[in-house]
């Protein structure tokens, strides 16, 4: 997901909201480097090492700058390690690495969404960093990441994935369509019952829409987050039986259909609403936070204030907010650019690192104490305080679950699918969604 600036033009947005539609990405000897100090860098001051370095990042305009400046202080404090970035689509990098892969040209580090993080464990040999790195220096480059945030990219008690850039799902509001309709903008919906009575009253008072919840198409981070906070799952915790037939992930999705049905909820699509919302034409739109900057912008420009608030719960059960966004995978079986991969993913995801990360990207800081540190983010965050909501969910946040076997994609497809005729029709819920679960069942492996 990106982040614009807030000179952000409409036009922008509805890109944007193409990006967002499309992306929302062995064991090998030997130890790993010791942590690089100056000239000495991971692989030897006598030896320069370059390395491969897939991103999807460096395709996203707004988003580019801000990945070369984490290559560009890197190298600059590593000299004898060069970066060779490599701008691949969101919705191409996967084929993109099995290609160099089967082709004896695998990249070295390689930024994949966490989505497809069993896939990448077993088909593109990505290695355990604590294989390939010294267990002390491991616990000490842990200490201080978001502990939620680290299991991101666990898979069986491993990390294959160091969790990199990623947002949560928050709600987004209109305060000036709120006071129009005579509700406090002080106090937004905390339940999705009170999100429809809002929504309700907004596309009555006014000439706006009430709400949308974005990611019916493209991934299925959101979906996943509104059945884990309903009390259900997509996937079995032993990761053999598929759940989004069961009935507290159906109870999810026909709460979406009775917001649609009842006129609560638009029916517009996802890359529509981010341009309806943008031009104060929606009340309430749950979707990634790393839209905030460019609905500040858009706010600015036409008038309204934007505010933002946590993602709603069934009825006060604990909501289970799930990430978007990537990890970092090391791919190479050459012990020297393991070590210097290792030296450039835990640079990117130190404290400095995710200063750029969150101040120029806009995407959430997982090493959490550098919010309060003026050395770091302490004035960025009180600059902007809508982030806050979405670092409290830091505390609550659940893993994307990844399909497992060759067919993952596919099965996350049928999900979506099922939830997509869910909220366009009437039809029963239950009956859709047990059909769904059937169909991805027989994928699986």
């Amino acid at each position: 997901m990106t982040k614009l600036t807030k000179k952000t033009t409409l036009g922008g947005l509805l890109a944007l909201s193409m990006l967002l539609l499309s992306a929302c990405g062995g064991n090998a000897s030997g130890s790993a480097a010791e942590p690089a100090t100056g000239n000495a860098g991971a692989a030897g001051a006598e030896e320069k090492v370059k390395i491969t370095f897939y991103s999807y990042n460096l395709a996203i305009a707004s988003q580019k700058d801000g990945t070369q400046l984490l290559i560009d202080e890197f190298e600059a404090a590593h000299p004898n390690i060069d970066i060779d970035p490599i701008a691949v689509p969101s919705t191409e990098i996967n084929t993109k690495v099995q290609a160099e892969i089967a082709a004896g040209a695998s990249p070295d580090v390689a930024q994949l969404v966490f989505d497809g993080l069993d896939y990448a464990v077993h088909n593109y040999n990505a290695k355990a960093l604590e294989d390939v790195v010294p267990a002390a220096e491991l616990t000490q480059t842990f200490e201080g990441f978001s502990p939620n945030g680290l299991e991101l990219g666990r898979l069986n008690g491993k990390t294959y994935g160091m969790p990199f850039t990623f947002s949560t799902p928050v709600l987004f509001y209109n305060a000036k369509l709120f006071a129009d309709a005579g509700l406090d903008p002080a106090s937004p919906p905390a339940t999705w019952a009170e999100v429809k009575e809002a929504a309700l009253r907004i596309a009555e008072k006014t000439d706006a829409e009430g709400v949308h919840i974005g990611g019916s198409s493209g991934n299925d981070w959101i979906v996943q987050a509104l059945i884990g906070s309903n009390g259900g799952r997509v996937l079995s915790e032993d990761r053999t039986k598929i759940m989004y037939g069961e009935p507290e992930a159906v109870g999810a999705i026909r709460m979406w259909q009775e917001l649609v049905s009842s006129g609560a909820h638009d029916k517009l699509n996802d890359g529509e609403v981010i341009q309806a919302f943008s031009e104060g034409k929606l009340g309430m739109l749950l979707y990634t936070s790393a839209l905030q900057s460019a609905f500040i912008g858009a706010a600015e420009a036409g008038g309204w204030e934007l505010k933002a608030a946590a993602m709603p719960s069934f009825d006060g059960k604990p909501t289970t907010p799930v990430n978007s966004g990537s990890a970092l995978f090391i791919l190479s079986d050459d012990e020297a650019k393991q070590k210097a991969a290792w030296e450039f993913v835990k640079f990117v995801t130190s404290e400095r690192g995710y200063t750029i990360i969150t101040s120029k990207m806009g995407y959430l800081p997982l090493r959490t104490a550098i919010v309060d540190d003026p050395k770091y983010l302490k004035d960025w965050v009180e600059a902007n305080p809508l982030v806050k909501p979405n670092l409290e969910q830091l505390t609550r946040l659940s893993p994307w679950v990844s399909y497992p076997g060759p067919n993952w994609l596919q099965i996350e497809t049928t999900l979506l699918e099922a939830v997509q005729r869910s909220i366009q029709s009437a039809d029963d819920v239950g009956t859709i969604m047990q059909e769904a679960q059937s169909r991805a069942q027989s994928l699986m492996p």
